[in-house]
């Protein structure tokens, strides 16, 4: 299993699952589908929108030829079967309707109708397969209702096992609760992102990991694991709009 890392809009992270036998492919969280992350020079206004709750992004792009999710995938040489989608907030989901154009058949999953282009509706505990990846879909109530992380593994591989976490877990936090209980969002990240194998790779929605880390050692600035993992973030520059990348960065092991 190869998972490629794609920055996007400010501080997003959408992602290529590729299986290195059939070469098919996965996208999570298809935010644009070609355009990745501003480039140099973008000007990027933003609008608060009430009746969703999020923001809208107006990108202005200078003249310069942007980087595609579709350029990956045929530079990996692979067929994009399925996108598999966290939640329906834009920022994870507004690409589905187009890349869904751009490739008839395309097969968009999700837990929520509130999602783009949706095929099917997943439910919790339920499992996939793309040849040798096997993918379950866990439920993970909190930043909305109807929140999927998928949790993937190979059979008869070393390497460790992943989740796609979307919003409902970052780098030493996760997202704000907008649609549920305080009881669901614990659940959701204690009872089953928390009981996941210790040696999970995380792989998030957000590049929020300086941010969260800061206000965690205002809130415990005794606290030494805190201090080294905020080093280890400011090591890594910990920001798509640089090029540095946190992800993988988190294990279930070493969660705060």
């Amino acid at each position: 299993m190869k998972v490629k890392v794609i920055p996007v809009l400010e501080d997003n992270y959408m992602y290529l699952v590729i299986e290195e036998h059939t070469r098919e492919a996965v996208a999570v969280d298809v935010a644009v589908p070609k355009r990745a992350r501003p480039l140099p020079g973008a000007l990027c206004t933003r609008a608060w929108r009430p009746n969703t709750g999020s923001y809208l992004d107006h990108l202005h792009l200078p003249n310069s030829h942007p980087f595609q999710l579709l350029e990956i995938v045929g530079r990996e040489g692979v067929s994009l079967t399925t996108v598999l989608t966290t939640h329906h907030h834009w920022d994870h989901a507004r690409g589905n309707t187009e890349l869904a154009r751009l490739l008839p058949g395309l097969v968009v999953l999700g837990a929520d109708e509130r999602i783009c282009a949706l095929t099917r509706r997943l439910a919790h505990g339920e499992e996939l397969r793309f040849g040798a990846i096997h993918v379950r879909c866990l439920l993970t109530p909190g930043h909305t209702l109807g929140h999927m992380s998928y949790f993937l593994w190979e059979d008869e591989c070393l390497d460790p096992p992943a989740v796609f976490s979307g919003d409902a877990l970052s780098v030493a936090g996760c997202g704000s609760r907008l649609e549920t209980t305080a009881q669901q969002m614990y659940h959701s990240l204690v009872e089953t992102l928390g009981t996941l194998p210790p040696e999970t790779k995380v792989f998030c929605g957000h590049e929020h990991t300086l941010g969260n880390l800061e206000f965690a050692q205002k809130v415990e600035p005794w606290n030494n694991h805190v201090k080294a993992k905020l080093s280890w973030a400011k090591g890594l520059g910990s920001s798509p709009q640089t090029g540095e990348l946190s992800q993988p960065a988190w294990s279930c092991q070493t969660r705060l």
